[in-house]
């Protein structure tokens, strides 16, 4: 046994680990050279203003007076410059927004690891490029682009971390921090010549990071007068520096200047997803090399913005994020980023046709690159015979396109050069992705028959250890032929010969081999299949499949559950009817009533909403008046039931009371003090860690029978769940651990079946209690359904309240008991533990289930591993690549409603533009960065 769940870790690990292997690997390659435009740009230097959080619309809108709420920003669209939306990608988070905008290009989700702050590989970037770069924010942000940088032209200024707290009083300090420090930086180039002549140098930049909206908007919400008021203020700081530009550089006009946002924020003050409100940030360009405003009668747009913000009369230009690096690039003539995917949009530049086309051409030339060096390096570790070009671009046609792009150069068709580069630059595009994605088939299907041999390995030694299926029909067992191992060497020998020839990585060895022995030990058993063959043959057919559809059905309702929660919501409703289809409804009515009762209430919380709910402090402190409730209930119970309560188990019985109170008084004054904006009271934060604390040790003090060591988990860990709920949430455990309490009476009752011995009284039997090997039942088909309850059990604890998929799906209010400075892995792990909660509750009760059932915990284990692992089998290969984490478990409809009532595409189900296909997995590239000198 120890050797099988040895191979059943090794076996997990490999499958966990190949998703990241398959699905997750950096599509961004190495070995490219930049590519110059041999015309000289129009800026000399270029200052990047980011609005962490900014949404496209609380930017362009008027305000109730019908004022803008950034007069800077507005009169420049209206007179200096061009203007429009950028289309950012999902995760809407930070660190992916500035990836794209400064290095251009799309980062996958598993960028979170690193909390968005340290590079896992080193990237190319803007700031690369250029000769020198300033910048001045976030210690979240920066850093990560002067790491990346090759020498040290890439110079830093960040503030302390602490002071981006939610529960500060003025989260706009962090911007004007900012503009102060640029200021004192100009006041000091003054006086220093070195540095003077550093910023009067040709192709620098200046990047100036805002993070205070960001912070008003998590803490206030967007539609908050603090988020109104710091836009007001950043424009009013953005109109203070770019006269201090002016003014220092003699008003030379040489300066571009781009105005944008990272991600945007829903209305609830949380991003990560693909809402509109998220994926829609403001681009506003104005100074050198950018084209003045458009007037224009009527313009086509997707939505009705442009009426709602007054703008309809001045031309939008919409772009995707990352085209906005290309387009920094060409204005102070530095290389565009080696891995950017973003196209060039040429409507905001103004310059000659020539100009444009040449730019536009470099931007074809170099994601033509990206294809070339990865289809080379494809080509070169695939056996000739089997490799399989992209037929939308092969080698002729990449030289006749470029061919006939400098042909119209010089026959003066810029335009058809700007639609050929674009065509162009949309097959590289697709053929990147066709060489990233070439040997997912060949290794999914590696590792999917591996998974497939164990789940089938698993199944036979529960049918061979632990049922009584086989027995009647058990002969002696005979060892397998000599030649069954040999073959399997044989297989091995031929896929490692394959292997080497191909140069695979080693992981591949990993995946193509593992199946090997599996297989082989599967096939060891031949005797045991021949068994169960035996037995199924006598099996009554129609018995059989019915219950071969109900466990089917039920698995597959537990996989939709993942994507769809309303389908927990009818397993529930299933639940509460199932006593009344047995002979349980006519030896225990009132437990068949309760077990309905409080499964139909659980099914109520799977169709609340996930996010975009407000906080509702009057359901936390009902959920608490109910902990105490409940309490009293408890010592109710064992008084009936004459059980005296020791003084120590009093004691620990009011601790827990006690701390449900304090819990309850920290969350109404945290609320309060917090909207007050006089921050996170110290003695209450004190409070809450010090719960938290206790809760891990408090059940433990308590008596070992399950009635009383259950109560006791659930009121200890009550105390820390209502610290971390901010609504409807603080009651799901309450239900949900009510639900558990007469599941284990129910699974009591059905001990009542004939050849099953007597069940014990609930109230007497112990957690401790060692039951006798001799007691030990073997599994019977009853034991899958028991196994099913927990599984889908887990899936609503997990999924009942949120998303665990998704830090969208929780308010970060919730753990603003414990802690307001922003702290990403802090603050994660105060939510997983939050939906772990739930989970412990579950997994405590089934313990109990699986004593009062006499149940071997190794062979019910075994079934849930089987179910389990049926179902990562399908997750498998649905696993995507794209997308937000709140893909999962919830779906925004393709017909969303808009901030101001209008219906607007959903951008999720919409592409922005035809010729930007979706980059898939992308990683931090590792370029050449140490080999180069800095510019």
């Amino acid at each position: 046994m120890l050797l099988f769940f040895a191979l059943g870790l090794l076996v997990h690990f490999v499958f966990f680990a190949s998703i990241f292997d398959i699905y997750f690997t950096s599509p961004l390659v190495h070995g490219m050279t930049p590519q110059f435009t041999p015309l000289p740009p129009p800026a000399k230097r270029l200052v990047l203003f980011v609005a962490d959080g900014l949404r496209a619309d609380a930017l362009y809108e008027l305000d109730e007076d019908g004022n803008s709420r950034a007069p800077f920003i507005r009169n420049v669209i209206m007179h200096e410059g061009s203007w429009g939306i950028s289309h950012t990608r999902v995760p809407t988070e930070s660190r992916p927004g500035h990836v794209a905008l400064i290095a251009g290009f799309y980062e996958d989700v598993s960028a979170v690891a690193k909390g968005w702050k340290e590079n896992p590989v080193e990237f190319d970037s803007l700031f690369n490029e250029s000769k020198y770069t300033w910048s001045w924010g976030s210690p979240d942000i920066l850093p990560m682009f002067a790491k990346g940088a090759s020498g040290d032209h890439v110079y830093t200024y960040s503030y302390d971390a602490q002071i981006e707290d939610f529960g500060a009083h003025d989260a706009t300090k962090l911007d004007t921090w900012v503009f102060d420090k640029v200021k004192d930086f100009f006041d000091a180039a003054r006086n220093n010549q070195s540095l003077f002549s550093k910023v009067n140098e040709e192709k620098i930049v200046f990047f100036l990071h805002l993070l205070g909206i960001d912070t008003n908007g998590h803490a206030h919400r967007p539609s908050s007068r603090e988020y109104k008021d710091n836009i007001k203020k950043v424009d009013d700081g953005v109109k203070e520096i770019v006269s201090i530009f002016k003014h220092f550089y003699g008003d030379d006009g040489k300066t571009a200047f781009i105005f944008t946002s990272d991600h945007g924020m829903t209305d609830w003050g949380s991003h990560g997803a693909g809402h509109p409100s998220e994926t829609l940030t403001p681009l506003v360009t104005w100074g050198a090399g950018i084209k003045f405003p458009e007037k224009v009668s009527a313009q086509q747009s997707d939505d009705e913005f442009l009426k709602e913000w007054k703008l309809e009369n001045w031309k939008r230009r919409d772009v995707n994020q990352a085209d906005i690096a290309p387009l920094m690039a060409s204005l102070i003539g530095v290389p565009i980023p080696l891995n950017s995917v973003g196209t060039l949009p040429v409507d905001y530049l103004n310059n000659t046709r020539l100009f444009k086309a040449e730019n536009m051409l470099t931007n074809a030339v170099q994601i033509l690159e990206q294809f070339k060096v990865k289809m080379t390096q494809k080509k070169e570790v695939t056996l000739p015979f089997l490799f399989t070009p992209f037929k939308l671009l092969s080698d002729s046609q990449q030289l006749d396109t470029l061919r006939k792009a400098r042909s119209y150069i010089k026959q003066e068709k810029f335009d058809e050069v700007v639609s050929l580069c674009e065509e162009l630059i949309d097959l590289a595009l697709k053929g990147l992705s066709y060489y990233h994605t070439y040997d997912r088939l060949f290794l999914g299907i590696s590792v999917a028959v591996g998974f497939v041999g164990w789940t089938s390995y698993a199944s036979l030694l529960i049918l061979k250890s632990h049922s009584n299926l086989t027995r009647s029909a058990r002969k002696e067992v005979k060892k397998p032929h000599h030649l069954l191992p040999c073959s399997f060497v044989a297989i091995g020998v031929l896929v490692v010969c394959f292997l080497l020839i191909q140069v695979c990585p080693w992981t591949y060895y990993v995946y193509c081999l593992l199946p090997v022995p599996i297989w082989y030990a599967v096939l060891r058993e031949y005797q045991v299949i021949q068994d169960l063959v035996a037995s199924l043959l006598t099996f009554p057919p129609r018995h059989f499949v019915t219950y071969l559809l109900v466990f089917v059905l039920g698995i597959e309702v537990l996989v939709l559950s993942f994507f769809y929660r309303y389908m927990l919501t009818a397993g529930l409703i299933v639940f509460a009817g199932w006593p009344f289809l047995t002979r349980l409804w006519t030896r225990a009515k009132i437990t068949c009533l309760s077990w309905a009762l409080f499964s139909l209430l659980l099914a109520v919380f799977p169709l609340m909403p996930v996010v975009g709910r407000k906080p509702d402090l009057s359901l936390v402190m009902g959920a608490g008046l109910l902990v105490l409730l409940l309490s009293l209930a408890i010592v109710t119970t064992l008084s009936k039931r004459k059980i005296t309560l020791v003084k120590e188990e009093l004691l620990v019985l009011l601790l827990q009371m006690l701390s449900t109170v304090l819990s309850m008084y920290v969350v109404y004054s945290t609320h309060h003090s917090l909207l007050k904006k006089e921050g996170l009271p110290l003695m209450n934060q004190i409070v809450s860690w010090a719960t938290l604390a206790s809760s891990l040790i408090v059940p433990l003090l308590s008596s070992t029978t399950l009635f009383q060591r259950l109560s006791s988990i659930l009121l200890s860990l009550m105390s820390t769940y209502l610290l971390l709920s901010t609504g409807y949430e603080a009651l799901f455990p309450l239900v949900l651990s009510c639900l558990m309490f007469v599941w284990i009476h129910m699974e009591q009752e059905t001990l009542q079946q004939p050849g099953v011995s007597c069940k014990q009284k609930f109230t007497s039997m112990q957690f401790t209690y060692n039951t006798d090997i001799a007691q030990l039942r073997l599994l019977n088909l009853d034991d899958i359904r028991r196994a099913f309850f927990l599984v889908f059990f887990l899936v609503t604890a997990f999924f009942g309240t949120g998303n665990i998929a998704s830090i969208n799906s929780f308010d970060l209010a919730s753990v603003y008991c414990f802690l307001t400075v922003f702290s990403p892995f802090m603050m994660g792990a105060l939510m997983m533990w939050k939906i772990l909660i739930p989970f412990v509750l579950v997994m405590c009760a089934f313990e109990a289930v699986q004593i009062t059932t006499q149940l071997s915990s190794k062979g019910l284990f075994l079934i849930v591993l089987v179910i389990s692992d049926i179902m990562a089998l399908h997750f498998f290969f649905l696993v995507k690549d794209s997308g937000s984490w709140l893909d999962i478990g919830t779906r925004y409809c393709c017909s969303t409603r808009g901030h101001a009532g209008q219906k607007q595409r959903c951008r999720l189900c919409q592409p922005e533009r035809p010729h930007q296909p979706e980059q898939r997995g992308g990683l931090r590239p590792k370029t050449t960065l140490t080999s180069r000198t800095p510019r």
